[in-house]
């Protein structure tokens, strides 16, 4: 046998050897099929920010329960705080800014990635409606100021002051003080309620709307209103909202950095828990810069961390209907 009809065999065989050995699984390598777990999926469910998330829970329930879909839930339910005159962070009867005017901002997302923003918006009860006209009448995400006002009466919305009297007592108390540091978000300015949802079809929408930071510089515009920040859906894997300090917040795109590490695997805690880990990380001076981040995932699991304690959430499915406290790194 010549030398090159020699390797050219010894090469064939080689090969089927080596076939032969993958296809059989053998040379001490075994195949193993992992086990399959079943994750019973909780829906339809819904998840909101802060005690006031209650109510706003059993309004979206009354769709949701019924079979109707997460937008039309997220959208109801925070309405209800949007009109709470006793809540001071949201809607009607929140704080003004340092000028005494009641702005807010909002933003609505559905499991399509569409979206609507309105900021500084004021004069309109509910900010949160506005948001979907924007995303299901207009070419934009996010209207502004006078522009976002106009649209909103071009569409039938009334034009109403939201500053209560009680509000108002509590600002010209602030005005007339020698000390106008800002409140402490977690005891005197709850700050925004966020909202999550996900329908029987599985499909998960949030919403987000906020007075904003009580006497604030007029003009001033947080994240409730900017998608990513405070507000993040991607129906592939979940869904996440924040509440707290928004600078803060926009300053490592929160809910859309949350939303991608359960991409990575994480769970909604631990994704909350990252996110937060990363605002610590990001600032020198954490002196009452609270922040909170809640999210669901399409398990219907949900999660939620806090730089400091107090932060809380509403969860509303077939099986709860109650509060529930998140996990934090440091006490006030």
């Amino acid at each position: 046998m010549s030398r090159r009809k020699f390797i050219k065999t010894s090469a064939l065989g080689l090969g089927g050897i080596l076939l032969a050995k993958c296809a059989s699984g053998t040379d001490n390598e075994t195949i193993i099929e992992e086990e399959k777990k079943v994750i019973p999926i909780t829906k339809p469910i819904v998840v909101s920010t802060w005690n006031h998330g209650m109510d706003a829970n059993k309004a979206a329930w009354e769709i949701l329960g019924n079979g109707g879909n997460a937008l039309d839930a997220v959208e109801a339910g925070v309405r209800v705080t949007e009109s709470d005159a006793d809540n001071r962070s949201v809607g009607l009867g929140g704080l003004p800014d340092r000028e005494g005017k009641v702005t807010l901002d909002a933003c609505i997302m559905n499991h399509e990635n569409e979206c609507g923003a309105v900021a500084f918006l004021q004069d309109i009860e509910h900010p949160i409606s506005v948001a979907r006209k924007v995303m299901e009448d207009t070419p934009h995400i996010m209207l502004v100021g006078e522009g976002a006002y106009d649209f909103a009466i071009s569409k039938g919305f009334e034009h109403k002051n939201l500053l209560t009297p009680e509000a108002e007592a509590e600002w010209r108390k602030w005005k007339d003080s020698e000390d106008q540091k800002k409140p402490r978000i977690n005891s005197e300015n709850h700050d925004t309620i966020g909202m999550l949802a996900m329908d029987e079809a599985g499909n998960i929408s949030g919403s987000c709307t906020t007075s904003g930071w009580a006497y604030k510089l007029h003009g001033r515009v947080g994240d409730s209103p900017i998608i990513g920040a405070g507000l993040f859906i991607d129906n592939e894997i979940g869904g996440a909202c924040a509440t707290g300090m928004g600078e803060a917040v926009i300053r490592i795109a929160g809910s859309a950095t949350v939303v991608e590490l359960m991409r990575q695997g994480k769970t909604p805690n631990e994704a909350c828990k990252e996110a937060v880990d990363r605002i610590i990380k990001k600032h020198k001076n954490l002196k009452d810069l609270q922040v909170g981040f809640l999210a669901i995932n399409k398990n219907g699991e949900v999660g939620g961390h806090s730089v400091y304690a107090g932060f809380n959430y509403a969860q509303k499915d077939n099986n709860t209907d109650q509060m529930k406290d998140v996990a934090y790194e440091m006490e006030w």
